[in-house]
């Protein structure tokens, strides 16, 4: 018993809290030695000084094409590195890379809390890791001596040599080492060089807009490349550096607004390069994808897809064309080929000339006022484009897909769609006009009762709303993107009916993507860039393994190829020997001209390539009254001449039999009764009856009168068919 009552009293509460102060204090001091331990493993490795200014070894990553033949283009080639000291370079450049990089540098230690914070919660806010926290000394650490691997050890690295760092050296001494190591891009390292290699000045002489321009490279060496294809976002970065300078009171608000206002010239870019919108694109993929250092020092083979051969082609086809359609003032053209069967771009041509010494003429701004942006490639970038016609394939393979037949026959008449529309006269009225929407055809005419075969081929507006309505507004949104379309991603009410006239924004890239689906039947695969790529001893890093993915019913895509190769069923719009004809070929398709002939498309294809066309200018500014057909087909027959040439090609599989006549000939037609043939409206059985209550359907009645007031104006209509 005694035993027992010793032992309670040794558990007593005071013991406890002594137990527990020396296990927390022993946590603690191991805490502490862990720390300390860590911090002196890693700060081993933090360099001299001078080493901040010396070459590491190079092996350039290479970027040739689909034969390994032709090299494209070299990154971290013959680096470009000047050093100088803080006294010989412009107070704007460094008060400029202060402003956009770490405004507190001056105040912090390696480390800032308060710009960590505010970056977490912008992320939080934005649901998206846009923002970082880093300091100009932990960029400086990450840039010379690290990888960009995003893991918990280099992150460790990072923070104790950037302490390291700010403990060994002043303020002055990193901000010195910072600004002659940091990359520009162009394998540019240091300010000195940048300035030499964009502006042909000393650091030492840049404006203010310079130095806010050579600040803002910083943020995106690949991104914001002035010989790249995102100018437009370079001077918005340029604007932002410059509003965050007015804000910690370098520069005044007069003084910001007059270098936004500048037009800095840049210097003509001395690295050569070959197929140089397609080559900056996969070196951007390159760079998102892989560290600079592993870029820097893998001396990696990329094999691409490119085939120099129809790419050499393609820009012929494309500076003829372009220089053409300068007589109609359009003065841009782009162009992308794909093998639809392996989804490899076989050809890229993102302007009419990448090469354009004037590059941006007097009073152009990027983006905004350019008729012709040489560095922007047209096929992936500067916003979306409405494609107009081009777009009415995939409405009618929806509606091919629920039972309808390129026989089918419907009515082309002055139609207006909205039920809610108060306009008494359509003929009065333009096409929008308040909430009314009743689409023209090109011609101006309308042909009465058509079938969908003639509807398609000779791209008549009208017929091919109604298809859309048929189809179905969502179920076309979703099939087109099951197709390759990555643009429409609004609610399909914002859009309307008008879509299948081009009324939502895509890019060309993905029209010819998604064209390829007709092309193997059904079959849908992503562009592809790369096909492989190696390490300098021949190991595979990186491969094309992506298979098709069956989206579209083979009978559907045999009926798409069948009306757009279909040279008989255009004729009356387009000619017997039109630009979109190969005679003893067989090549589908359509083109596309937009409202008011601000774009012009032409998408096409064999068995074997397709291909499209963009034309017009880079602004907006509209050029003359000339369709797809004048702007767009001549370039694009152009390089499938050729294209037919390097890629043979099969004939289209013909479609099975359609299983029911042609509407028009399922009884007597009757003259007096229109609905002797085909017009109902009830997209959920368009073949059926007379729907029972008509006035359930929103477009019944638009629809009727339409038909009416046509056959009254056209006595004898029965003769047309």
């Amino acid at each position: 018993m005694a035993k027992r009552k010793t032992r309670r009293r040794f558990f007593n509460k005071e013991n406890k809290w002594h137990l527990a102060l020396k296990i927390i204090l022993g946590c603690f001091l191991f805490s502490v030695f862990f720390v300390a331990a860590v911090f002196v493993y890693f700060a081993k490795d933090l360099p001299r000084p001078e080493l901040f200014t010396e070459k590491p070894f190079v092996l350039p990553t290479k970027i040739y094409d689909s034969k390994g033949e032709t090299l494209l283009y070299q990154i971290y080639g013959e680096e470009k590195r000047t050093v100088v000291s803080l006294d010989q370079i412009s107070d704007n450049l460094e008060q400029a890379v202060l402003a956009a990089e770490d405004s507190n540098f001056y105040n912090h230690f390696g480390l800032d809390i308060e710009g960590i914070m505010r970056s977490v919660f912008k992320n939080i806010q934005t649901g998206t890791l846009n923002y970082g926290g880093s300091t100009l000394t932990q960029q400086l650490i990450r840039s010379s001596f690290l990888t960009l691997d995003k893991t918990a050890s280099r992150k460790i690295k990072e923070i104790i040599l950037s302490l390291e760092l700010e403990r060994r050296y002043s303020k002055d001494e990193i901000l010195s080492f910072y600004l002659n190591q940091v990359p520009f891009g162009s394998n540019c390292y240091g300010v000195e060089a940048a300035s030499q290699t964009f502006f042909n000045k000393p650091a030492a002489d840049v404006s203010l807009e310079e130095a806010a321009l050579l600040a803002s490279l910083i943020n995106g060496t690949t991104r914001f490349s002035p010989y790249g294809s995102h100018v437009d976002e370079l001077y918005a970065r340029r604007d932002y550096v410059l509003d965050r300078m007015v804000a910690l009171k370098y520069i005044t608000e007069d003084e910001a607004n007059e270098a936004k206002e500048g037009k800095a010239e840049f210097a003509e870019s001395t690295n050569p390069i070959k197929a140089p919108h397609f080559a900056l694109y996969v070196r951007e993929y390159l760079e998102d994808n892989y560290s600079d250092y592993f870029l820097q020092t893998k001396g990696l083979k990329v094999y691409t897809t490119l085939d120099w051969e129809l790419q050499q082609a393609a820009e012929t086809a494309i500076q003829n064309g372009v220089e053409h359609n300068k007589y109609y003032n359009a003065h841009n053209a782009g162009l992308v080929a794909i093998d639809p069967n392996t989804g490899e771009v076989l050809a890229m041509v993102g302007s009419a000339n990448w090469y354009e010494a004037e590059s941006y003429p007097e009073g152009c701004i990027p983006g905004k006022t350019c008729l012709f942006e040489p560095k922007l490639n047209v096929t992936v970038y500067g916003g979306g484009r409405q494609p107009g016609s081009s777009f009415k394939p995939f409405a009618y393979a929806r509606a091919f897909k629920d039972g309808l037949t390129p026989d089918t026959i419907v009515w082309d008449v002055k139609t207006e769609f909205n039920p809610n529309c108060t306009s008494t006269s359509i003929e009065e009225k333009d096409q929008f006009d308040g909430d009314c929407y009743h689409p023209k055809n090109y011609t101006g005419d309308s042909s009465g009762p058509v079938t969908l075969r003639e509807a398609l081929a000779q791209s008549i507006n009208v017929p091919a709303v109604k298809v859309l309505y048929l189809a179905g507004l969502s179920e076309t949104i979703d099939l087109a993107k099951s197709m390759g379309i990555t643009t429409l991603n609004q609610e399909p009410s914002w859009y309307g009916l008008s879509l299948v006239l081009g009324g939502g924004e895509v890019r060309l890239i993905d029209m010819v993507s998604a064209y390829g689906v007709f092309a193997t039947e059904g079959y849908s695969i992503p562009p592809v860039f790369i096909s492989k790529i190696e390490d300098s001893e021949g190991n595979i890093i990186e491969e094309n393994n992506r298979t098709p993915k069956k989206v579209l019913d083979t009978q559907t895509a045999r009926l798409i190829n069948d009306v757009l190769s279909d040279n008989e069923a255009r004729a009356p719009l387009f000619g017997w020997n039109s630009p979109l004809y190969f005679p003893g070929y067989d090549v589908a398709v359509k083109t596309g001209t937009t409202q008011e002939y601000k774009d012009a498309w032409t998408v096409g294809y064999t068995t074997s390539v397709v291909a499209g066309v963009w034309a017009g200018n880079n602004d907006g500014t509209l050029p003359d009254q000339k369709p797809g057909l004048v702007l767009a087909s001549p370039i694009w027959n152009e390089f499938m001449q050729t294209a037919l040439e390097l890629y043979p090609s099969s004939e289209f599989n013909e479609p099975a039999p359609a299983e029911t006549e042609k509407p028009a000939l399922n009884g007597e037609i009757d003259e007096d009764d229109p609905h002797s043939i085909l017009h109902y409206v009830d997209r959920f059985d368009p073949l059926g009856d007379e729907p029972e209550k008509p006035e359930l359907n929103a477009q019944y009645t638009n629809w009727e009168e339409a038909v009416k007031a046509w056959i009254t104006n056209n006595p004898g209509w029965v003769t047309t068919l």
